[in-house]
């Protein structure tokens, strides 16, 4: 399976993006998909997770209430909609995928998914 990340830019805080993160080979709408971010000399860490069904999420405190994931299982399609971006939200983000047929349970840990893409830049401007 093969993961494309796009939609990052640059944004003042307050504003809004949208990434998209589309999956090929067929394995999308068994597995459970992850938003993870990177920001420079830091660790990646969890952001946004959805089940294979798109009926549970779960998202790091940080963004709570401004960040929201979703997903297209007929478009091989996921998205994490970002508002009121603060600068501290300044780094690469990643989708991530884990197959998982038959399982919706939501995992926040790197080592837990199996396939990631290459990452979109997200700068935040005070």
């Amino acid at each position: 399976v093969q993961l494309q990340a796009s939609g990052g830019g640059l944004v003042q805080a307050g504003g809004s993006l949208r990434l998209s993160c589309v999956a090929s080979g067929g394995t999308f709408s068994r597995s459970n998909m992850a938003w993870f971010s990177q920001a420079p000399g830091k660790e990646r860490e969890f952001v946004a997770a959805i089940s294979r069904t798109g009926r549970t999420t779960d998202y790091a405190d940080s963004v709570k209430g401004r960040f929201t994931i979703s997903r297209d299982n007929a478009k091989n399609l996921v998205y994490l909609q970002m508002n009121n971006l603060k600068p501290e939200d300044t780094a690469v983000y990643y989708c991530a995928g884990r197959l998982d047929p038959f399982s919706t349970a939501i995992r926040t840990r790197t080592i837990d998914y199996n396939y990631w893409g290459q990452g979109t830049l997200v700068t935040v401007s005070s």
